[in-house]
């Protein structure tokens, strides 16, 4: 994909930017700065550089050699960024989105070569210098070259011959762009007592710590940072490691330095300049280590940062004593960004957050905000060992930092807060959803050859379901062959996994895993119970082709095994409590016997495997092992069944016949059948619901559930409620006595079955909501409205940043999608505005994303097929992805219609249908 953002020469910046008088004030500054740090032992700017000149082709490799390995940087950074500007001053001075500085990388040449080559991305360099730090004296060099493609490569051609074994230094003056890009060194704004507020802060992963300064900028490549930051007064800034120091350089600027980090790949340096105020646990944690959260004043002051702050404490501990490693540092800085490409990301020692993923307002915030939250900081932390002390080796392994940080978050919540159950919960989702994709033959290992991910859009597709839901999934399934301890033994080795006791013998444990992290895909293992006999084969969407990949459990299948032989007609039940990755068929017989006592009793089954038998049985269905009548079959027992696993696991199959069968006669008696199904269910809450209460933890997660499913399938009662609920609140809007609980489900469905006043009225207090978590509740709530005008002018609004963020483009985008009347509004919007999306690097490298989780529905594979030509998107793995599921689901609709629409018509009777 083409992510390159023009960046222009100093004067043409400066031209286009700054207005005369502000260019006397750059000039000045550059000299004031020549002068306050000469103290501060920075190596000296250059006089002279030679021309650039761009090579004709790219080289041969998308890698670097490897000839020359880092060891330390010494950075200097100043973003001339003014910190605030007065809104209603009409001569206000320009915003300088303009940053300087220099950067020393110390290197050791380990094969003779009379070339340097690292990675520069859209900065202008003002000057170079090479030192042999073994003499001391300055080496010639004849010119540079930037490469112009994919590879971001600065390459400088040496006169003479660096050295096998010797130490040299690369010195580089530069200048960049702080752009709202959301990548590298960007800039993120907000309003606060009129004023408009700036901020400075980074992005790094996977590969623009090159658009900050030239580095080796591959994981591999790990070296220690010095920096200092040259920033504005009254501004603060804050860093991977603590502060060594901070002076004052004038009136307007300070320096912050930091003492230097442990070794740590590129993608991991962090900085940020803000003038945040944080809140703090009260004294270091048992660890010794200070905990600080920083956020915009209004946030701090409100306290919404307080319980972030506190669940990274118990977390930080809690993983100290599980890997028996200590964290490195005396500081943890939890840095709260209004805007940022992904809901966190893990710096060391400096974790940045969007503000939707950490805030939390008790009088306003539910139940899944405070788990969101600690899934998030879980996550994160985790990675502070796995990703950050022990990286993967190249991005083809990013599964060993995000599978890791996944299985470990899960952990984490059910340490902090056991009473959610929320670990069955997560581990049952993330496991269906990585299956979703990974029956696909587009789907990619785990593990992909090195060779195979290049450039940085590939790099960007392993950040996928695969890398994060599977191999989290893997990690749990092996955590349970090994058995608990062994596998907790393993994680605290700091090397790779070594072979390891299991029971009693011994297993190599990379030899166990090649299996499943080097081949695509996961097994269906089908047992006969009458006989014992066990098979196994791919699991795909289509089972007629031929995956060709090896066996995944044992390779002497099938075979007999006495244990799978039902006797006296009992019923047998595999994969107990869903820790295999792998789905399940039974003989007819047994899966009626099941179904039996799942109706009967089906709290005799485990909680996860009434899940899983609900998910492996639809998903048979559509792979045609099975007749399609058996997942809808799984639903029946759901009318005795109150846990909100199963049913949970049940709506996400059961939306796959919505959105399969929306506008065709099967809808009705589809939504006949859903409410006869939830009424059960939503009587067990009414109670609660109409007086907006909510029962215990465990079932808080059903309750919404409840009224989601009774309110979309009309269902008089709850459409009426969640209207009335909404309006209460449009009558008085400073009481709001909807229970945060219930608003994600009460928003959306009084949106829905309401019209312009309703609307309107959410669009409004959007605007007005200055709490990240509830502006998302509420940017959710807008998109679910059916009317078709009112969509078309949310997507239209996405254009403009003053009414959606950029950072929030993306998922309005999504959730307009999602909803059955928006997706070919959604899909004809992405395609009008294509321009836009693909200069925009954060969204382009998410559309596909949509397309693969929406569009696949309802379009032709034609349809898709036409768009990635145009685009020039044909290798792209995940519009693959969409035009095999959207074939798959096209066949799929055709063979199992009519038989659809007679269970339905059969579960509901012909009466109600024509009454509907």
């Amino acid at each position: 994909m083409a992510t390159a953002i023009y960046v222009s020469k100093v004067f043409a910046i400066i031209t286009v930017t700054l207005t005369v008088s502000a260019i006397a004030g750059i000039v000045t500054m550059m000299i004031v700065y020549e002068a306050q740090i000469a103290g501060m032992d920075p190596t000296p700017r250059p006089t002279t550089l030679p021309p650039t000149t761009l090579p004709t082709g790219p080289p041969p490799d998308m890698r670097l050699p490897g000839n020359l390995v880092p060891k330390s940087y010494k950075l200097f950074l100043q973003p001339h960024l003014y910190p605030s500007l007065n809104m209603s001053d009409v001569n206000a001075t320009d915003q300088i989105n303009v940053f300087t500085g220099n950067s020393t990388v110390f290197f050791q040449c380990v094969e003779k070569t009379k070339t340097i080559i690292l990675h520069n991305k859209n900065l202008t360099l003002l000057g170079l210098i090479v030192t042999d730090c073994d003499s001391g004296k300055l080496l010639p060099f004849v010119k540079y070259l930037q490469y112009d493609d994919w590879t971001d490569f600065l390459e400088i051609q040496m006169s003479d011959a660096l050295a096998e074994g010797g130490n040299y230094s690369l010195f580089v003056d530069f200048q960049g762009e702080m752009a709202e890009d959301l990548e590298g060194l960007y800039v993120s704004t907000y309003n606060e007592d009129g004023l408009k507020k700036f901020i400075a802060s980074t992005q790094m992963e996977p590969t623009s710590a090159r658009k900050v300064f030239p580095c080796f900028d591959e994981p591999a490549m790990k070296a220690t940072f010095d920096v200092t930051i040259i920033h504005r007064q009254p501004t603060i800034a804050l860093g991977n490691w603590p502060k060594s120091g901070s002076r004052l350089l004038d009136d307007d600027w300070s320096a912050t330095t930091f003492f230097a980090t442990k070794l740590m790949s590129t993608y991991l340096l962090a900085f940020s300049v803000s003038e945040f105020p944080y809140t703090e646990n009260p004294k270091p944690n048992v660890n010794g280590v200070k905990i600080k959260t920083y956020a915009r004043k209004e946030l701090i002051e409100a306290g919404h940062a307080v319980y972030a702050t506190n669940i990274a404490d118990k977390l930080l501990n809690y993983y100290v004593k599980l890997f028996n490693i200590t964290y490195p540092l005396q500081k943890l800085d939890q840095f709260v960004v209004p805007e940022h490409r992904a809901a966190a990301m893990e710096n060391w020692g400096l974790i940045m957050y969007d503000e939707s993923a950490v805030l939390f307002d008790s009088k306003t915030s539910g139940q899944r905000q405070k788990e969101w939250i600690v899934e998030i900081v879980a996550h994160e932390l985790a990675h502070q060992w796995f990703g950050n002390l022990v990286t993967m080796r190249w991005w083809n392994d990013i599964w060993l930092n995000e599978g890791f940080a996944t299985y470990m978050a899960n952990l984490g919540l059910a340490q902090e807060e056991p009473t959610w159950n929320m670990k069955q919960m997560n581990e049952m989702r993330q496991r269906q959803n990585a299956f979703e994709v990974d029956a696909l033959n587009s789907s990619h290992p785990l593990s992909s050859p090195a060779v195979d991910i290049q450039d940085p859009g590939q790099i960007d597709e392993m950040f996928s379901s695969i890398s994060y839901l599977k191999g989290g999934a893997v990690l749990r399934m092996l955590e349970d062959f090994m058995t608990e301890s062994s596998f907790q033994k393993g994680i605290k080795v700091r090397d790779d996994l070594l072979p390891l006791s299991v029971n009693n013998g011994v297993y190599d444990i990379p030899e166990v895993m090649n299996t499943w992290t080097q081949q695509i895909g996961y097994p269906i293992i089908t047992i006969n119970t009458s006989n014992g006999e066990v098979y196994q084969k791919q699991f795909t969407q289509d089972l007629s082709i031929e995956s060709g990949y090896q066996h995944f459990i044992v390779p002497s299948l099938p075979v007999r095994m006495e244990n799978f032989i039902s006797n006296g007609g009992k019923w047998i039940l595999a994969n107990i409590n869903a820790t295999g990755y792998y789905r399940v068929n039974y003989d007819p017989e047994n899966w009626k016997r099941l179904l039996d006592q799942l109706e009967s009793n089906p709290n005799a089954i485990p909680l996860m495997n009434r899940g899983q038998l609900i998910d492996d049985a639809f998903h048979l269905t559509r792979a045609k092992m099975v007749n399609v009548t058996l997942g809808l079959n799984t639903t029946r027992f759901l009318q005795n069944d109150t846990a909100c696993l199963p049913w949970s696991t049940a709506i996400q199959n059961l939306n796959y016949f919505v959105e399969m069968f929306d506008r065709s006669l099967v809808y009705g008696p589809m939504q006949a059948y859903m409410r006869k199904l939830v009424t059960p269910l939503y009587m067990h809450f009414k109670d609660y619901t109409d007086n907006s209460t909510i029962p215990i933890e465990l079932y808080q997660q059903n309750q919404l559930n409840a009224i989601n499913v009774a309110c979309s399938n009309g269902l008089p009662e709850c459409e009426i409620m969640a209207v009335k609920m909404f309006r209460n609140w449009m009558k008085n809007e400073t009481y709001n006595s909807i229970h945060p609980n219930l608003r994600p489900a009460i928003y959306c469905q009084a949106l829905a079955a309401g019209g312009d006043m309703e609307w309107d009225f959410a669009w409004r207090k959007y605007q007005e909501c200055t709490i990240s978590p509830d502006k998302h509740l509420l940017a959710h709530a807008l998109s679910c409205t059916k009317k078709i005008w009112l969509l078309n002018r949310l997507l239209e609004y996405t254009l403009d940043p003053e009414k959606i963020r950029k950072a929030d483009v993306f998922e309005t985008i999504m959730n307009v999608g999602a909803n059955a009347v928006g997706q070919g509004l959604a899909w004809n919007f992405i395609r009008a505005h294509w321009e836009t999306f693909h200069e925009e690097y954060v969204f382009y490298s998410r559309i596909f994303i949509f397309i693969i989780c929406i569009i696949p529905v309802k379009l032709v594979a034609d349809s898709l097929r036409q768009f990635q030509v145009l685009q020039n998107a044909t290798s792209n793995m995940l519009m693959n992805q969409a035009i095999e599921q959207t074939q798959a689901n096209n066949q799929w609709v055709k063979e199992n219609k009519q038989t659809v629409l007679e269970w339905f018509l059969a579960e509901t009777g012909s009466e109600e249908w024509y009454s509907t």
